[in-house]
């Protein structure tokens, strides 16, 4: 029978609702789901700034004429300009959300405006509130967003907004949401093609740090033997962090599992990552009871380990604002760090290692130690921060995804170039390949990621390179969560931005789901590609901390506590070789298929003599051992040395 969990999670009590849960969710123009030709202006002051461009929190680019700027400009500056929406059907408008020019250099907003409703677009009705026509107060800067509720909500296909004072200093631009409601019409050409209904019976809501803790505690309890609830540290605020594993033996490593994390709300205002998890653990545990094979081997297989929310603090900022909340708010911790880059910049270390001709011989080319001014009490990091490098450090993870918000793109390291002062060039890991492969994985199966008719969520586009780019030729940052993995652990980690919108609707939450569900399942499928085995000594017994190395590939990863060791590859064959202190090393061929699963690679290393001898003096106090006549055993080689060099 079908788990009632819709009950279970409902169960719970509902946070009471403002008024404003009553309005009509947002039509989509920060979402992307109105499309750029249901958006028109009276006049516009270039194609960089036309109606298109009219959307809340839309970001601009770097350099001003751009062709992606940050607002739409009327042509003129004067009452009669106006920025238009068509619904394309009979919608039920509620308010309207506005905002200034996204822009460096230009101070632009609207201070106050009309409103006007049309059904044919020729007609047009002006909000009233009893005789007189309503003027909206507008923005008093350009980021924050305002939201006016219309008196009564009006029905039409057209709406207009007309501003009628603006900046003194400034233009006529505006960022803009139409709030509303469309009308059921079942004859409606337009209904908006391949529009994506869930069947999946989730709890899809946003969720404060309560009802967060309280779904986790819901799910363990449903699925007690394969899940386990666990903090790995406190935010500034002093909120746990919360995490949930998911395995068939939860709270222990098994030796030849694989470890796999996701991590999401590093930044606390891009939400959707936080509720996708919180979804994805959901979905999990009842596919696990109703015997879903895929879920089941995934779940015998793996070692999972989701985090929801890397910085609650931010989100309990963000979620007051909800709608309203402006490009960044919530984004850093509590005491304004940005938790994802804040980890050390070890690229440089390893760089100039490398230039200095220092690798492998002085400096080793992964697990490059955390440099001292960094553990030091008075640097610069968040507490969110160090408990992170605390759990990267204990869990042996494989792979790792963060997911962020405000763009449709997976991103991989490095994330800082190396070319100092340059801002974006490609900048690639030794394992390029893997992660591009990695990367492809999640944005190839998401659903709008590689859509070639998807539009620009700000100014890239992304889709033409199948919805993945190298993180530095992006924009370099240095100490990002992702280098710092791969550069400190064995762990390949990725970022994930899962949609324009950073606070998306709750009506939105349903159709996020479906478009990266599957992503979200393929890609934890990936840490099963490549070669694992055990690296073990002449008695059988596993050795932690054995190098693993990969000809032709200048990364090593280490084995854990047990010996065991993963390494993810794309199919091929690899010559490998495994190495440990005090031991010989050993090679041997190693192939990857094409089929998933991962081949077996196990090394049996013997001791050197050197360690032996050293083991010996150690027993002896490290006094020379005295062997009777030893002098004449160590001559008589020499003599024979010089006989064979004078014949």
């Amino acid at each position: 029978g079908e788990i009632p969990l819709c009950h279970a999670l409902h169960s719970h009590h509902r946070p009471i609702y403002h008024s404003r849960h009553l309005e009509c969710p947002p039509m989509g123009l920060e979402t992307m789901k109105i499309d750029d030709f249901q958006l028109h202006a009276s006049t516009t002051k270039r194609y960089g700034l036309g109606a298109h461009r009219g959307r809340l929190n839309i970001q601009a680019g770097l350099y001003e004429d751009d062709l992606y700027d940050g607002a739409w400009c009327a042509g003129r500056d004067d009452p009669l300009q106006w920025f238009e929406v068509d619904a394309r059907r009979l919608t039920k408008f509620t308010g309207v959300i506005t905002q200034g020019r996204s822009s460096l250099w230009s101070s632009d907003w609207v201070t106050s405006y009309k409103v006007m409703v049309s059904n044919d677009s020729h007609t047009w009705v002006t909000i009233r509130n009893g005789s007189e026509d309503v003027i909206f107060r507008g923005n008093q800067e350009k980021e924050i967003p305002v939201r006016n509720i219309l008196p009564t909500p009006m029905v039409a296909r057209y709406i207009r907004v007309s501003p009628q004072s603006w900046f003194s200093s400034g233009n006529i631009c505006m960022r803009v949401e139409i709030l509303g409601c469309p009308l059921p019409d079942p004859n409606n050409y337009y209904r908006r093609r391949n529009e994506v209904i869930t069947t999946d019976k989730l709890d899809f809501k946003h969720h404060s740090y309560k009802d967060m803790r309280q779904l986790m505690k819901v799910v363990n309890e449903m699925c007690p033997n394969i899940t386990r609830i666990y903090n790995i540290g406190k935010s500034y605020n002093g909120l746990k962090l919360y995490a949930i594993e998911i395995s068939d033996n939860p709270g222990e490593h098994e030796a030849g599992e694989p470890e796999f994390r996701y991590t999401a709300g590093s930044h606390g205002n891009e939400v959707l990552g936080r509720e996708l998890l919180l979804l994805l653990m959901q979905f999990m545990c009842m596919e696990y009871l109703s015997g879903n094979p895929r879920i089941r081997h995934l779940v015998e297989e793996t070692r999972i380990h989701l985090l929801p929310s890397v910085n609650p603090d931010g989100y309990e900022k963000a979620f007051e604002g909800s709608e309203l909340s402006g490009w960044s708010l919530g984004r850093w911790s509590s005491n304004g760090i940005d938790i994802h880059h804040n980890f050390p910049d070890l690229n440089t270390i390893l760089w100039e290692a490398e230039a200095k001709k220092w690798t492998p011989r002085k400096t080793s080319n992964h697990h490059i130690p955390i440099p001292e001014w960094y553990l030091s009490n008075n640097a610069s990091v968040a507490v969110e921060t160090r408990a992170l490098i605390t759990w990267m450090e204990k869990i042996p993870f494989v792979l790792g995804g963060n997911l962020q918000g405000g763009e449709l793109v997976v991103t991989f390291p490095y994330d800082k170039t190396r070319t100092q002062g340059v801002t974006r060039e490609s900048t690639p890991t030794p394992d390029d390949h893997v992660f591009r492969w990695l990367a492809f994985s999640y944005s190839s199966t998401h659903r709008r990621m590689t859509d070639a008719s998807q539009r620009v969520c700000h100014t890239e586009n992304f889709a033409k390179e199948d919805g993945t780019i190298n993180g530095a030729s992006w924009h370099t940052a240095a100490g990002s969560m992702n280098d710092f993995s791969y550069l400190h652990t064995n762990c390949f980690e990725l970022s994930m931005y899962v949609g324009c919108d950073k606070f998306p609707h709750e009506s939105e939450l349903p159709e996020e789901w479906e478009n990266n569900r599957e992503s979200l399942l393929v890609f934890m499928e990936q840490v099963h590609r490549g070669i694992k085995g055990v690296v073990r000594d002449a008695q059988g017994r596993g050795i932690p901390n054995a190098t693993i190395s990969v000809e032709g590939i200048n990364h090593d990863i280490r084995t854990a506590a047990d010996g065991d060791y993963w390494r993810l590859l794309n199919p091929g064959e690899y010559r490998v070789t495994a190495r440990a202190q005090g031991y010989g090393l050993t090679s041997k061929k190693c192939e990857v298929g094409y089929e998933m699963g991962t081949s077996t690679c196990d090394f049996t290393i013997g001791r050197t003599n050197l360690s032996r001898i050293k083991e010996i003096m150690e027993r002896f106090n490290k006094q020379p051992i005295r062997l009777p006549h030893s002098n004449k055993q160590l001559q008589a080689p020499r003599s024979r040395e010089r006989r064979q060099g004078t014949s």
